[in-house]
């Protein structure tokens, strides 16, 4: 019965998030996947995602999946990724069925979890959960899972976990193994010498990557990302940073006069130790993130992105909430549950409309793209040869319409690279940077190209298509002109598509 239930609430979650494959990281990912499927693919500019993604397992591990079950690439994805859901929402009902004797405590933690998945972790540019599968989710399952194997006392079996999602996601696993290790030590008071190197250890996880210069050009591509630098942050940045500590503090007051007043039961134990945990967790972070990020001689760390920690804060920060709330307000007052739920459903299902508004919310396998953007990268993706190479608007993600979508996972061919998502790449890879900047200031004045620029950008890069919106102003031109040097097979509403010649 309870595997059903958290069954419809993943679905019900899935429904409200959405789902976007190739949605903007994805832009990375999913070209990564299909490389390593078909490796003829992305002959030109396969190192902004495979110099990286060293580090990671993901890509391949879906791929062999793919390769193992022969099961469609798109339908892996999204089963995967309904998974990945599931097995969070399971975590979290798992946590709070070992802080809460209630079983109306129980689920509203998961189902607050469920509601709140695309909810913006502050600073970060990142959410609960994304709306496509990314390393992160499966990193985010595996941490949610090792969390329940420390409060069992399995430590073998949180290891395991934690490993694996290291082997995913290493930036955010950090974040979970620094959690486990307070949350045991928290747990394990008695033994505190042994919980002291270990956490001594942990300490220096954050600090462990490897020091490279900062190049003019990285500058350039860390400028991207605005959430790298803490003077540029808004108040209400500042506010979702200091906000969850100072309520985390008011829980653990409360449960510390409750258990003065009427004792404690076994949960009640655990509730503590994971809110003391979260607290010290919080606080350590967040000194560790501002000594990184403050100091111009650590630049090089700030992609590293340890504000990130957050993440795992929020997730579990909302567990608590919604344990309480189901403890003390909720109940088994059903039209308490829908006076909540409803309108907060409601709220996150309308924010992801209004994101992604000429796209379908759920864009499943085998349907037709919305968008015409999509349908210009599907028209690509079969009538092109796959070593062609071609220039968009470094800014196209950002054009109307097209919602995020990233060409190279969609459409399966080379590009020049782009400014925001490339450059945040060439943040994180240095070696990368100067070809990025390069490639992005041949393209500056992008909407007042003419036929003698494109030129230039295939006697320069060796580009042999473009795609233009309706908003270029080589659009009303460059079809059947022959001084443009080009010819456009496709075109729609909005996108055409042209190949130099």
């Amino acid at each position: 019965m309870n595997l059903a239930l958290l069954i419809l609430l993943a679905a019900l979650a899935f429904v409200v998030m959405g789902y976007h494959p190739g949605l903007e990281d994805d832009a990375f990912y999913l070209a990564a996947i299909k490389h390593n499927l078909n490796p003829s693919l992305f002959p030109h500019d396969s190192d902004f995602f495979t110099l990286q993604f060293q580090a990671t397992i993901y890509d391949k591990l879906v791929a062999l999946f793919v390769r193992f079950t022969h099961l469609p690439l798109a339908w892996t994805l999204l089963l995967w990724q309904f998974a990945a859901v599931f097995l969070i929402l399971h975590g979290c009902w798992r946590i709070s069925r070992r802080c809460f004797s209630q079983v109306s405590a129980q689920w509203a933690a998961a189902v607050l979890v469920g509601v709140l998945l695309t909810l913006p972790v502050s600073g970060t540019g990142i959410n609960l959960a994304d709306q496509y599968l990314h390393p992160r989710t499966l990193a985010t399952a595996a941490i949610v899972a090792a969390v329940v194997a420390v409060i069992d006392r399995r430590v073998g079996l949180a290891a395991i976990l934690l490993a694996f999602a290291f082997a995913n996601h290493a930036i955010m696993a950090s974040f979970g193994i620094s959690f486990c290790v307070f949350l045991w030590w928290s747990l394990k008071a008695a033994s505190r010498p042994r919980s002291a190197s270990l956490l001594a250890a942990a300490l220096l996880v954050p600090l462990g990557w490897i020091f490279e210069p900062g190049s003019d050009a990285w500058r350039q591509a860390a400028s991207t990302r605005s959430f790298y630098y803490l003077s540029h942050w808004e108040w209400y940045e500042w506010l979702g940073v200091g906000a969850p500590l100072v309520l985390i503090y008011a829980f653990q007051r409360f449960l510390w006069h409750r258990k003065a007043a009427a004792g404690s039961a076994p949960q009640d134990f655990v509730l503590q130790s994971l809110v003391s945990s979260l607290l010290y967790y919080g606080i350590f972070q967040t000194v560790v993130a501002l000594a990184i990020m403050l100091p111009p001689g650590f630049e090089r760390l700030r992609p590293f992105e340890p504000m990130r920690y957050l993440h795992l804060l929020y997730l579990l920060f909302f567990v608590l909430v919604g344990g309480l709330l189901g403890r003390y307000v909720l109940g088994r007052h059903v039209y308490r549950w829908i006076l909540l739920l409803v309108p907060l459903s409601a709220g996150m299902f309308y924010a992801q409309r209004q994101m992604y508004p000429a796209s379908a919310h759920l864009e499943l396998p085998r349907t037709k793209p919305a968008n015409a953007w999509l349908q210009a990268f599907t028209w690509i993706r079969q009538n092109t040869p796959a070593d062609s190479y071609f220039a968009l608007d470094p800014m196209y993600m950002l054009l109307p319409g097209e919602d995020f979508h990233g060409f190279r996972a969609l459409a399966e061919r080379s590009m020049l690279a782009d400014y925001d998502k490339d450059g945040g790449m060439a943040a994180r890879v240095p070696r990368l940077a100067p070809r990025w900047w390069k490639e992005v200031s041949a393209l500056q004045g992008w909407r007042n190209f003419e036929g003698g620029d494109f030129q230039r950008l295939k006697n320069e890069f060796g580009v042999n298509w473009v795609v233009l919106s309706g908003t270029d102003a080589e659009w009303s031109h460059a079809g059947e002109q022959t001084d443009a040097g080009m010819t456009c097979p496709y075109q729609n509403q909005q996108v055409r598509v042209c190949r130099l010649y």
